[in-house]
């Protein structure tokens, strides 16, 4: 795919798969603070509070930053450090048995696809119709011929 079509549908995959992390952080993180935190702590997560401030930063930098495509390959980074602890401390359906286990290996696996998709993204950019692409497409070329010395 090429021309305009893949510079829409690379804005538009880019916006679905930050929704996520941008709504769950302005949609809860931020409003139930304290309560987050409370459920951080009971899950063993070290310096609740830190942790928590560090994650919104993360998911919010993060997820805007791939959605404009500004320095997506490092707010993906971000999202994967955020993802990979998450997954670690909240979906460790490996201590549980029955239902609760197999709900939470749903999650985990969840977790585990969009960890490949910020693998992707770090790999391959944002594509068209981002600002990493305009910005790059824009800069003079700074390799010079032979007949240009």
């Amino acid at each position: 795919m090429s021309g305009p079509l893949a510079g829409l549908v690379s804005l538009i995959g880019r916006v679905l798969i930050c929704l996520i992390f941008i709504m769950s952080t302005v949609g809860n993180k931020i409003p139930q603070f304290n309560e987050t935190v409370g459920m951080m702590e009971a899950n063993g997560v070290p310096a609740p509070s830190i942790m928590l401030g560090g994650a919104i930063i993360f998911l919010l930098v993060g997820g805007l930053s791939i959605v404009v495509g500004y320095k997506a390959r490092i707010g993906a980074l971000l999202l994967l450090i955020f993802l990979v602890l998450a997954t670690y401390y909240f979906h460790d359906f490996w201590t549980m048995e029955g239902e609760a286990a197999h709900m939470q290996m749903i999650q985990f696996m969840k977790n585990l696809s969009m960890m490949g998709t910020m693998l992707f993204l770090m790999a391959n950019g944002p594509g068209a119709w981002s600002l990493d692409n305009c910005y790059q497409s824009s800069s003079p070329e700074t390799t010079s011929t032979d007949s240009e010395k």
